[in-house]
């Protein structure tokens, strides 16, 4: 039944603060968050499934710092546990970060590289934001509220509201709501099989499997090249470094992730296939005529029009110069 999903035995807690669930109103929003979050079984079953995934090196990094153990499911309430996910403000990510915010606390948000998408990145600055919410508010159900709206503007209602507990502010409808979903996530993924959910160690995602191998590049690297080097596919290595937009690594050095098995001789296979792409590459440049433009050039290699935008990364809106230099790879289309 509904109501047994609102029954509370003891004192409920979250970050180690006790909630006052005796304060009627107070005991509506999250009876609210608790019965939308049940209701969504396909959600919650989600988040019960992704969290041994990612969980691991949130909570690795928790503890390592002693912050408290819940603080891992204001991330589920924040992203569900998705790292492409982004919101209407510019907030993406495990830990929905602004691209102010995270540059920051560290992390790289440009053309190329998003680390907000990195569960390994995001969890350190987003801990780091949060530790520093915390010395500034004393409490860490304040610094989840001033994460969810910023710190100034809680700072300001509570100035105003001449009050320091969250449970008698007034502020946005969104982050009133947003620590009651937190503590809604918190008592699902704490006891699934109370809330309906039967499942065994093999309905949960693999956790996940990787190990970092140093790339020095003083051009940038197709994907592709990286994940033949590594034995796998693309969308593995995509997968696996989903701070990485597009299809090329930029030059310089960096860590990327692989699958374990692709690790013994990688260096080797890397430095090879490198050396035939460079070469390859050469011999791939087309130099624009006068009256050519992308679609026209596109058709007289008989390659897609995306592909070529691909190999030059540039934007399809580029006005085309005699003289410029493109890459055009004739290559056949995989068969299955």
């Amino acid at each position: 039944m509904l109501s047994d999903l609102l029954r509370i035995d003891g004192t409920v807690t979250l970050f180690g603060e006790r909630v006052p669930l005796e304060i009627s109103q107070v005991r509506e929003r999250f009876e609210k968050e608790m019965l939308l979050a049940a209701w969504d079984r396909p959600q919650a079953l989600l988040w019960l499934k992704r969290s041994t995934r990612y969980m691991p090196f949130v909570d690795a990094a928790i503890e390592k710092r002693r912050m408290p153990a819940d603080l891992r499911y204001l991330a589920v309430a924040e992203s569900a546990l998705r790292p492409h996910v982004g919101s209407p403000k510019g907030a993406l990510g495990f830990w929905q970060l602004l691209p102010d915010t995270a540059r920051r606390y560290g992390l790289l948000v440009n053309s190329r590289f998003d680390e907000r998408r990195n569960v390994t990145f995001s969890t350190r600055a987003a801990l780091d934001y949060l530790q520093e919410l915390h010395g500034r508010l004393g409490s860490w159900t304040l610094a989840a509220a001033a994460y969810n709206m910023g710190e100034e503007g809680l700072e300001a209602e509570m100035l105003e509201q001449d009050s320091a507990d969250f449970y008698h502010l007034y502020l946005p409808l969104e982050t009133q709501r947003f620590i009651f979903r937190i503590l809604a996530a918190k008592r699902i993924l704490e006891d699934p099989h109370g809330f309906g959910f039967d499942l065994s160690d093999a309905d949960y995602y693999a956790p996940i499997a990787s190990v970092g191998i140093q790339i020095d590049a003083f051009d940038e690297v197709p994907l592709a090249l990286l994940a033949k080097a590594a034995g796998t596919h693309f969308k593995a290595i995509k997968d696996l470094n989903p701070e990485i937009r597009g299809h090329y690594l930029a030059a310089g050095s960096r860590t990327v992730q692989i699958p374990p098995s692709g690790k013994p001789g990688f260096q080797q296979r890397y430095q090879a296939l490198l050396e035939a792409h460079r070469k390859d590459r050469q011999q791939r440049i087309y130099v624009v005529q006068k009256g050519d433009n992308l679609t026209t050039i596109a058709a007289k290699f008989n390659v897609p029009l995306a592909a070529l935008l691909i190999w030059n990364r540039i934007d399809l809106n580029r006005t085309l110069q005699p003289g410029d230099r493109l890459v055009i790879h004739r290559r056949k289309l995989p068969t299955p």
